[in-house]
């Protein structure tokens, strides 16, 4: 009502002044006055008026203008014929003209109101009867609340000046009834082929194919060249066969079992398997279109989709929205259900997140499992997300076939104009249970009664066009009869013993150059060291701040220690982690990070970022490296895990020659995002086949700071790392951090990377690394006790992370030399054969794991796991369900008691 707000509360003797007012001058008042009193003037004749202006005439007329803009422009979506299974509930006030002041008696009269719809001055029955059609059959549109009053202008021009009624030319109704006929055929054949197997129908939705079909189409002819896709499992194999263009026969071959021989990849179901193809537009144009795989896990899928398509936006695109549209498709239980929606459309104006709107589409059937919709939320819609981010909504009948092809071109229109979000709430019912093998009548008896009588889509849509002749009579008929055809012909071609494999019409593959990883790679890192010239000039360039930059002082200060550090030969944590950016960079790899405050650091080490004193003006020393062709982004994101790390691994899974990270404010906060880690992150490759190189940056360590933000859970991700599915660090030096990082870029296999960062080491004066490290050698996966005589050792402690350095000072003050200090760099995969080699070394020692977690957590029982060539004792803190005590006194007492049992042979 923003727009409109002139017309609430009307009191008559301010509208006498502001018409006196608009007489001497039409800018003394504001717009909507202006546009309002040119109304009224155009309606009645002036001369002579005298004493008050505001008869009653023009009373009615404010009120036939509030009957549109409070009325029916912002409510009307609650009266609408949006509904194919049930009866709408009731909503107070209703539009009835008695409501707004009007009577029967009015309905004739001529009111110049018409002019805000574009009909002119009208009667008050054809201003009603013209937006009864726009906004109460079977398009509902919410609107009115969003704060743009162009966006807003667009929407109502639109619809108003067409009544938003679809104009389809007899080929568009052609198309339509040809994707409605794949899409109901391909179900019921599935259906009487398979029956019992799980397939989660989209059966009682089907018009999301011809939906999904306008979007593609109309789109391509609005510039858009290829679209990404996320979606739940209902409905998905139908979206595979009639929208991506996957060969029927592959999807007959893994309902048949025989689609995935390949003993290394163990799979997924078949409703969660991704799919890329390349299709030609129906006027010729190339699209290509990708569906994301997904877990069960509804919506978590999301955030990988904003990240798969800004990557492509950023490196196949040159960062321009109008060629890559993202779509959403979502189940009404799950997107007022799950709270990684609202993450997710908070990103969406965000500049290290934006892809410049993304189509979301509810498949809403009205149910949720087996809780119905009132059960399952407070909102009115499922959709209420939206509004938070004043995101216009579109309801519509998911029975009216040409209403939905109208809405998919408005609301891609709407994206292309104005690069936001649009959602489009699809409703239509299950016509079975959660899957094929349920009862749904168990809870929904009266639900399913209507349903089982009603009829589908295309035959409600056939009917239709024979009515009114818009096609030939039995051309539904024949579709049907030829399409049944050609299922049974590819489902036989599958079942022959002759049966020939099929291709599909797949895009070129980014990853043709990444492989399989295997254990030899793990066992002796490739050589990511840099000349030292280069490694100097890289390190100076970083460490300048421009003439004229006036930083805080103490980021001067910072700047000015790390300059040193070139001339001391002795480089901290953050300039080791900084230089395998920067020579990263310099080769040409794009370097991508984002988290919580991670521009300047947790721990206000990283400063990538900085700012000037007194202004808003930054400067990223790292941005100047690379040049054009390559990139350097990061950015502080929302304060969230869940969105940002899945945003991360999707932007990560598309850009293979690209360094993606994503760090946790603290580690533990992954917590709040263990799905993608365990659904995508640690299994993806193994369900999929998709390969990501995604770094993790997790700090951790001890402090004595308490239960929360002490550890990163790393035995979470060691329970979880299996077939080299991921690699787990937790480096003592920043030179092994280097080349960690740099190791990510330099083989040619891409496993995702868990760095457990450190938090006093960053300060440590003995967490140092000299330039010979850094231009020499590459990653170690075990460091070696440089100082310990082989023929003294009694004992090896083996160690990781922090706690390595309590253990070097405990050795170095009481000059201990019968105990060699061992750190495992590399928790997984574990570097079995150079622990041999030290068994051979050590041969008359015992071996003890020290950590300073607790003894049910960190790494020691996954070391477990191994037929190590040694017996391994432990040495830690007692198990617990917490991680950490909460009183520092009590954290130093047992950390003293582990130091000391550690050099306590025999003990």
């Amino acid at each position: 009502m923003l727009a409109h707000s002139y017309l609430s509360n009307a009191d008559v003797d301010s509208i006498d002044e502001m018409y006196k007012q608009y007489q001497a001058n039409p800018q003394n008042v504001e717009f909507g006055w202006q546009k309002f009193f040119e109304g009224f003037d155009l309606a009645y004749d002036k001369t002579g008026i005298s004493g008050q202006v505001v008869s009653e005439d023009m009373l009615k007329e404010i009120n036939v203008l509030r009957l549109i803009n409070d009325g029916y422009r912002t409510r009307g979506h609650l009266f609408t014929k949006t509904n194919p299974v049930r009866d709408r509930r009731k909503y107070e006030p209703t539009l009835d003209i008695n409501n707004f002041g009007l009577e029967q008696s009015d309905m004739d009269k001529t009111f110049n109101a018409g002019i805000e719809l574009g009909i002119g001055p009208a009667k008050l029955k054809d201003i009603i009867e013209h937006l009864e059609q726009t906004y109460c059959q079977s398009i509902g549109v919410e609107y009115m609340y969003m704060q743009h009053p162009e966006r807003k202008e667009w929407l109502k021009t639109r619809m108003e000046s067409r009544k938003n009624q679809p104009n389809l030319s007899i080929n568009q109704k052609r198309e339509v009834l040809n994707k409605l006929n794949q899409a109901v055929v391909f179900e019921n054949f599935l259906h009487t082929k398979y029956v019992g197997q799980k397939r989660f129908s989209l059966e009682g939705l089907e018009t999301l194919i011809p939906a999904l079909n306008t979007i593609i189409e109309h789109g391509s002819t609005l510039g858009v060249e290829e679209f990404v896709i996320g979606m739940a499992h209902r409905g998905r194999l139908n979206v595979l066969a009639n929208i991506m263009h996957k060969n029927y026969e592959e999807i007959f071959r893994e309902f048949e079992g025989r689609a995935y021989a390949d003993a290394i990849f163990e799979g997924d179901v078949k409703y969660h398997m991704g799919y890329s193809s390349e299709i030609k537009s129906n006027e010729g144009k190339d699209i290509r279109l990708t569906l994301t795989p997904n877990p069960s896990h509804l919506e978590a899928v999301n955030p990988v989709v904003e990240g798969v398509s800004r990557a492509k936006i950023d490196r196949e695109h040159n960062r321009n929205f109008d060629k890559l549209t993202p779509i959403l498709i979502h189940g009404d239980a799950a997107v007022s259900g799950q709270g990684i929606v609202y993450e997710v459309i908070q990103m969406a104006g965000l500049e290290g997140y934006n892809n410049g709107g993304t189509i979301h589409l509810v498949t809403n059937n009205q149910i949720g499992f087996t809780t119905n919709y009132t059960d399952g939320r407070t909102s009115i819609y499922c959709t209420d997300v939206a509004k938070t981010t004043k995101c216009p909504v579109f309801h519509v009948n998911g029975d009216d076939a040409e209403a939905i092809v109208y809405v998919m071109q408005l609301a891609t229109e709407y994206r292309q104009k104005f690069h936001t979000d649009v959602f489009i709430d699809l409703l239509g019912y299950r016509k079975y249970g959660h899957n094929e093998g349920d009862e749904p009548r168990f809870t929904q008896p009266k639900l399913y009664k209507e349903i089982a009588k009603h009829k589908n889509p295309r035959e409600i849509y056939a009917e239709k066009l024979a009515n009114t002749g818009s096609v030939e009579a039995d051309l539904a008929e024949q579709m049907e009869k030829e399409f049944k055809q050609l299922l049974q012909e590819k489902l036989d071609s599958v079942r022959s013993a002759n049966g020939q494999e099929t291709t599909n019409n797949s895009p070129a593959n980014t990853w043709a150059h990444i492989r399989k990883a295997e254990q030899k790679d793990f066992e002796q890192s490739p050589v990511t060291a840099i000349d030292k010239t280069k490694f100097q000039k890289l390190a100076k360039s970083i460490t300048q701040i421009p003439d004229g930059f006036k930083a805080f002082k103490k980021v001067e200060k910072l700047f000015a220690d790390r300059a040193d550090m070139i001339k001391n030969n002795s480089f901290d944590w953050a300039m080791g982690e900084l230089m395998a950016y920067a020579s990263l960079l310099d080769e040409g790899f794009p370097v991508r990070m984002s988290g919580q405050d991670c521009e300047r650091g947790t721990f206000s080490h990283r400063h990538a970022i900085i700012k000037e004193e007194d202004s808003e003006n930054e400067y990223c020393p790292l941005a100047q490296i690379g040049g054009q062709k390559t990139s350097f982004e990061i950015y502080n994101s929302l304060l969230s895990e869940f969105a940002v790390l899945g945003f991360e691994y999707g932007y990560a899974m598309t850009n293979p020659n690209g360094l993606t990270i994503w760090e946790a404010q603290f580690g533990d906060f992954a917590n709040g995002a263990q799905v993608i880690i365990d659904q995508f992150i640690a299994s993806g490759e193994t369900k999929w086949k998709r390969f990501n190189g995604l770094v993790m940056l997790l700090p951790h360590g001890h402090e004595g700071q308490g239960p929360e933000h002490s550890s990163a859970r790393p035995e979470r991700y060691l329970q979880l790392c299996a077939t080299l599915n991921m690699q787990v660090i937790n480096a003592t030096t920043p030179a092994n951090l280097f080349h960690a990082l740099r190791r990510q870029l330099k083989r040619d296999i891409r496993v995702p990377l868990v760095v457990l960062t450190p938090k006093s080491l960053l300060r440590h004066p003995l967490c140092v690394s000299s330039i010979e490290d850094f231009t020499n050698g590459a990653f170690q996966e075990i460091i070696d006790d440089a100082k310990a005589d082989a023929k003294k050792v009694k004992r090896v402690v083996l160690c990781t992370g922090k706690i390595y350095y309590d253990l070097l000072k405990k050795q170095e003050e009481d000059n201990i030399e019968n105990v060699a200090v061992v750190r495992v760099e590399q928790l997984y995969p574990l570097a079995e054969n150079q622990l041999a080699d030290l068994q051979k070394k050590y041969r008359n020692a015992e071996w003890k794991w020290v950590q300073e977690e607790p003894k049910n957590q960190g790494a020691w029982m996954h070391l477990l796991r191994y037929d190590l060539p040694f017996a391994l004792g432990v040495i830690s803190r007692r198990s617990s369900s917490s991680p950490a005590t909460g009183y520092a006194k009590v954290h130093n007492q047992e950390q003293e008691q582990i130091i000391s049992e550690a050099f306590s042979i025999g003990k």
